[in-house]
């Protein structure tokens, strides 16, 4: 497949009343997707807070995570279903999913149309997920083999460490799926221009999807602020200033556009400058680092 269209979705965050509400929601954006013949619509990171209003809102938030957690099973179930039933890859965002005893995880899954699914666990924590949420880690990076390429997923935090990025791209990813869920204009930042980094660093697509709105009533996730976007490397063949398509902040969207794959193949070998191919002398650099008195 030489040319893929995605969507990225900057997902409104609302209360909701039941869970067919927080679906409803979900499958109206698929949907679209589906309907613009997208092959990829990307989810943001907790976009299943909504579910949070569900329960007693007055507990503490470690344990309404832990309550957010008992939903995955019925949340996969239903996405599992939306991508088989639109004939399309999606990017789940993020849900907490429950490990051994108390441990709590911050899990990205995956779903083909054929029914398959897999998931990407967070591999870096914020303080709040560490300190409030007692949210942790997991520890293994995984590349998806999907028909139209090889991609990542890095969930928000995590596209601030450019490893990770660099050792998918070595692994042939063609595009790096960042959901992310930011309450401030800093975060954000934060993420969008270290998702513009990788794109540049890896010649890959990066797919970044926000969290908006708010939930007013549920600590941590009163606030957001988001511009889903489709970034590109910063070459001639590419967007101008390195962006396919973004959206208006902080506004309910749905963000599409379409992938060249070839010509992500051909600016590796092709390109102005070839930062991916050139990254291999980095290893040996390193290891020549002295600090130099004055």
């Amino acid at each position: 497949m030489d040319r893929l269209r995605v969507a990225t979705s900057q997902y409104f965050i609302r209360p909701v009343e039941t869970f067919e509400g927080f679906a409803s929601q979900a499958e109206a954006l698929v949907a679209t997707a589906a309907d613009y013949q997208c092959g990829l619509v990307v989810f943001p990171e907790y976009f299943t807070v909504q579910l949070l209003t569900l329960g007693d809102i007055k507990r503490p938030m470690r344990d309404q995570i832990r309550d957010l957690a008992d939903q995955q099973p019925r949340f996969v179930e239903f996405m599992a279903g939306l991508a088989k039933k639109h004939d399309i890859y999606i990017v789940g965002g993020s849900i907490p999913v429950r490990g051994e005893g108390d441990i709590v995880y911050n899990e990205s899954f995956v779903f083909a149309p054929n029914g398959n699914y897999d998931s990407q666990g967070k591999l870096h924590m914020t303080r709040f997920e560490t300190e409030e949420w007692k949210v942790s880690p997991r520890t293994q990076l995984k590349v998806f083999d999907a028909p139209f390429c090889r991609f990542a997923v890095a969930i928000c935090y995590d596209a601030e460490f450019p490893e990770l990025a660099r050792a998918a791209a070595r692994l042939g990813a063609q595009i790096l799926v960042v959901p992310s869920c930011t309450d401030d204009r800093q975060g954000f930042l934060r993420v969008r221009y270290c998702a513009h980094a990788r794109a540049i660093e890896n010649q890959m697509y990066v797919i970044n999807s926000c969290t908006v709105g708010s939930l007013p009533m549920v600590p941590a996730v009163h606030l957001n602020y988001g511009q889903a976007s489709i970034l590109t490397p910063s070459d001639f063949p590419f967007a101008r200033d390195g962006i396919l398509a973004e959206g208006n902040p902080n506004q309910e969207m749905l963000v599409i556009g379409e992938l060249n794959l070839t010509t992500i193949r051909d600016t590796r070998t092709t390109g102005t400058v070839l930062p991916l191919n050139d990254s291999v002398r980095t290893a040996e650099i390193l290891k020549n680092v002295e600090v130099s008195p004055l």
